[in-house]
């Protein structure tokens, strides 16, 4: 899943360059992007899909339908690494592509998690969350979108300067500051969340302790894909975390999985209502 880079740049000895007119000189992943991994990626996230459109269909929860959007964004995402992967890795349009749709569509997914956030602010009373769940919609979203657009704004001008041979340092400074941004947010939002867990112990309705396990758990599975952006921006590019797709396997790849997969189970329209009377899915099996 790993190539080593070489002085800064790599270029696979077993992949002769095309030289196209929208090839790069060298491989921008660092690596030659695994078909494996992008096969995967493929196969998960569109069962993922399926099985989403099915709740999303049975249970009436439009307001989760931001996780249909994500996971078809996974899905061609993974489909240009495996073109990168087999047909060729030095293209720049597919490099660009496959980096915009694998990093925005977790932007999707925290979207999904705002609103159970929203929701779970309703049915406990406004009185257990330091902000409105109105609030919560729309200061995290807003956040969360100008924080992508300036990651792809950087991503795009990466591409360009590689693609023209020039130094790609300011751009990747863009990049990481997207990065960074989206980092302080959502660490904002985990303080919001916890806060009205907290609080909410002393609300009378009553939400399943296993959903809420869940929606923790998913949570910071999506911080800690963040937090590896970051860091693997910061330490620059062609370096060590960047140049090693093992670190996308595990920081990128799996822990959005298992968001998506976590939800698949613990659905907000099985488990969570939305009301201020609302019970849990447990407290009507236990009425029974």
């Amino acid at each position: 899943m790993s190539s080593p880079s070489y002085k800064g740049t790599y270029v696979d000895p077993n992949f002769p360059n095309p030289h196209g007119p929208d090839d790069a000189s060298i491989i921008i992943y660092g690596y030659t992007p695994s078909l494996a991994v992008g096969v995967l990626g493929v196969v998960l996230f569109f069962i993922a899909l399926i099985a989403h459109l099915y709740l999303l269909i049975r249970h009436r929860t439009w307001y989760f339908s931001t996780i249909l959007v994500g996971t078809i964004m996974e899905v061609v995402g993974y489909v240009f690494r495996i073109l990168s992967s087999q047909e060729d890795p030095y293209s720049v349009t597919w490099f660009v592509l496959q980096y915009f749709l694998i990093v925005v569509a977790p932007v999707f997914f925290s979207a999904g998690i705002y609103t159970i956030v929203s929701v779970l602010i309703n049915t406990y009373g406004r009185q257990y969350s330091p902000i409105p769940p109105k609030v919560v919609l729309g200061v995290f979203i807003t956040c969360d979108v100008a924080a992508t657009i300036i990651q792809i704004a950087g991503a795009a001008l990466v591409g360009i300067a590689y693609s023209n041979r020039k130094d790609p340092t300011t751009p990747n400074n863009i990049l990481l500051a997207g990065l960074a941004f989206q980092v302080f947010s959502f660490a904002i939002f985990l303080a919001t969340l916890f806060w009205t867990l907290r609080k909410a112990r002393k609300s009378p309705a009553n939400v399943s302790h296993s959903f809420l396990a869940a929606l923790v758990v998913a949570t910071l599975a999506v911080y800690l894909r963040t937090c590896f952006r970051l860091a693997e921006t910061a330490e620059g590019l062609m370096q060590y975390l960047s140049t090693h797709e093992a670190f996308f396997g595990c920081l990128e790849f799996a822990p959005i999985a298992v968001a998506v997969y976590l939800f698949t189970y613990w659905h907000p329209g099985r488990w969570l209502t939305g009301g201020p009377a609302s019970k849990s899915r447990e407290d009507v099996q236990a009425a029974d």
